[in-house]
C-alpha cells in the first residue's frame, strides 16, 4: 500500500504549506511519552524532557516556516485518563509551539465520519494512515493510493467543518 518514498518522520521536515491529522481514538498511552503519562497520571508536575520535547521544535520550526499544523480530534465525554493527558498537557504544550487544534465532540451527536481512520495529511497530496493496536501502541503508517486522496480529503473537510476551535472547547469541557 505504501506509495510513498519517505517515511512518515521525513513528511514532517518535507511538507510545503500544511500538515493536518484526524485523531480519532481514545487512548494512544502506548505510543508517546509514557513517562510524562505516569507523572500525569500521579498528579506530578511535567517532565522537563516533556515540556520541551523534539516534536515541539517540529511544530515551532513549521510554524515560523509559514506552514501550518493542524488537527482534529473526534471525541466524546467524559474523557478517558489518556485524553485528559493528551489535551491538557500535550496539546496546551503544542500550542505554544504554533500547532491549531480543534475537537469534534460527538457526547450529544453521531460521528459523521465513523469509518476514518488516524492520518496525517500532508499539503493535500500525500496520506499517512496511522495503524495502532488496541491498547494504543503505534504499529506504523501506510501511505494509500493517490486515488484514495479525496477520501481523505472529505474525512479532513467534514471533521473541520463539525468541530470546535479547542480552546472554546477545553474553556467548557476542559478538567
Amino acid at each position: 500500500m505504501t506509495t510513498s518514498s519517505k517515511s512518515l518522520g521525513e513528511w514532517f521536515d518535507d511538507f510545503e504549506r500544511e500538515a493536518f491529522r484526524l485523531e480519532t481514538l481514545d487512548e494512544y498511552g502506548k505510543s508517546g511519552d509514557s513517562a510524562a503519562y505516569q507523572a500525569f497520571l500521579a498528579g506530578k508536575p511535567q517532565p522537563e524532557s516533556f515540556r520541551d520535547a523534539d516534536w515541539t521544535r517540529t511544530i515551532g520550526g513549521a510554524v515560523q516556516a509559514g506552514k501550518r499544523m493542524y488537527r482534529v480530534h473526534i471525541l466524546s465525554r467524559p474523557l478517558t485518563d489518556y485524553l485528559r493527558f493528551e489535551l491538557g498537557w500535550g496539546y496546551l504544550r503544542n500550542m505554544r509551539a504554533g500547532e491549531e487544534f480543534f475537537i469534534l465532540d460527538t457526547t450529544d451527536q453521531e460521528n459523521p465520519i465513523p469509518d476514518a481512520p488516524d492520518f496525517w495529511l500532508f499539503d493535500e497530496r500525500v496520506v499517512g494512515a496511522m495503524r495502532y493496536d488496541d491498547e494504543g501502541a503505534f504499529l506504523g503508517a501506510e501511505f494509500p493510493a493517490e486515488d484514495q486522496l479525496p477520501r481523505f480529503l472529505a474525512y479532513r473537510d467534514e471533521a473541520l467543518a463539525r468541530a470546535v476551535p479547542f480552546a472554546e472547547w477545553w474553556a467548557q469541557y476542559g478538567a
